[in-house]
């Protein structure tokens, strides 16, 4: 079972990621992706659900045509872990392409 960041260690891990922040109401970490179009929306879920897979950890996702939300927490662990850091990380790589 992974660790719970305490809410320092998640400061400043958020810190080197722009874009994300603390989820409203919950241990948790957000971002939204916007697009040029539904197809490089589409194939950024693609990708990060790849990467996702082989992490064995899954991102809590809404996409409406361009835009992607994305909510990251390790439920088990009852809030963000380094996990989480791990798969925000491999997002921003894979937006940026």
């Amino acid at each position: 079972m992974r660790k719970k960041m305490t809410a320092e260690a998640r400061a400043d891990a958020l810190a080197g990621l722009p874009g994300w922040a603390p989820a409203k109401d919950r241990d948790a970490i957000a971002k939204t992706f916007v697009f040029d179009d539904f197809n490089h929306a589409f194939g950024f879920m693609t990708r990060a659900a790849l990467v996702a897979e082989k992490l064995d950890h899954h991102p809590e996702w809404f996409n409406v045509y361009k835009t992607v939300a994305v909510t990251l927490a390790t439920h088990d662990a009852g809030g963000v872990t380094e996990l989480d850091i791990t798969l925000a990380k491999a997002m921003d790589r894979l937006a940026a392409r």
